[in-house]
């Protein structure tokens, strides 16, 4: 996470260790939380839409990994794998099974949820790295389309997921194309595997949609993330052989992190901010990385620009 604080100028920003998320809440649909010790006291609710449990759990890995790019304290690495926005709270809406797949009824769900509470948790922020190719049937493309517009237009930011299915044209997975939310590409489009294993080259999601909107509409780092590992258990298994605090994956499911941790602590420092003026700021802060706009949107993450008045 060093690596990604260096590339979008952050690492070394005066504001870091001023503005980390603090009241902040952020809600993720994903595939659970473990409670690592990277995230203290700071899991705010966790709702199991799967299986209807209790206690915060992941079974699959990847919503973990999310939730530490985003809030991840870097407790166990000495702060050097701490997420974005290491104090801002967490929402976990487990709506993915132990493979990482989900539902579009599941996910609708989730909506529904963060809509009727965001009021009481004061969310701000939702994290959605998941998503699936356009040509599902129309009307759950529907239903899923109008649930994140009206998510956004009740004023939550929403952040999805370019998808792994690039680097054809047309390959930005639903809910991205929604015209309305911000939709996260990854600017490290290289081989590597993504989170669920899956070979990956040149994987980035490309614009346009269906509809010709220009997506994506900016890119993170998204290759070789180390992150909070839903596995590790503190002090269980031989030394050397117990799951370690961190994992690598790699994916736009971690280059949308990324980008909420840095909303995060972008409304942490201007807490009056509404969601367009988010994206606005977003918009105008890129990084141009010379490359077509359906590859880059408007450009790279750039916090030291985005931080400015």
């Amino acid at each position: 996470m060093k690596r990604v604080r260096q590339v979008i100028r952050f690492q070394n920003h005066p504001d870091r260790l001023r503005y980390q998320g603090q009241n902040i809440t952020v809600a993720i649909l994903d595939s659970g939380i473990a409670p690592h010790p990277d995230f203290g006291g700071r899991i705010l609710d966790f709702q199991d839409l799967l299986n209807g449990k209790n206690a915060p759990y992941d079974d699959c890995g990847h919503g973990t990994h999310v939730a530490g790019i985003i809030g991840g304290s870097g407790r166990m690495s000495g702060g050097t794998y701490a997420g974005i926005a290491p104090a801002c709270s967490l929402i976990m809406l487990k709506i993915l099974d132990r493979k990482g797949d989900g539902s579009v009824q599941n996910l609708l769900r989730g909506v529904e949820w963060v809509l009727a509470h965001r009021r009481a948790y004061e969310i701000r922020i939702v994290n959605i790295s998941v998503g699936t190719l356009p040509g599902v049937e129309a009307k759950p493309q529907k239903a899923v389309l109008e649930a994140v517009d009206e998510l956004w237009d009740s004023g939550v930011v929403v952040i999805t997921a370019a998808g792994n299915y690039g680097p054809k044209k047309g390959s930005i997975t639903i809910p991205g194309i929604s015209r309305k939310v911000i939709t996260v590409g990854s600017s490290e489009d290289k081989v590597c595997r993504d989170a669920s294993g899956r070979h990956l080259k040149t994987y980035s999601g490309r614009g346009p949609t269906p509809d010709c909107i220009c997506k994506p509409d900016l890119v993170a780092p998204g290759s070789y993330l180390m992150s909070c590992n839903a596995f590790y258990k503190a002090g269980k298994g031989r030394r050397g052989n117990a799951p370690r605090p961190y994992t690598e994956k790699s994916g736009t499911s971690m280059s949308t992190p990324v980008v909420s941790g840095a909303v995060a602590v972008l409304l942490s420092k201007y807490p009056e901010m509404s969601n367009v003026e988010v994206k606005l700021k977003l918009r105008e802060s890129c990084r141009d990385l010379k490359l077509p706009r359906e590859r880059q949107g408007w450009g790279l993450l750039d916090m030291e620009k985005l931080l400015r008045l």
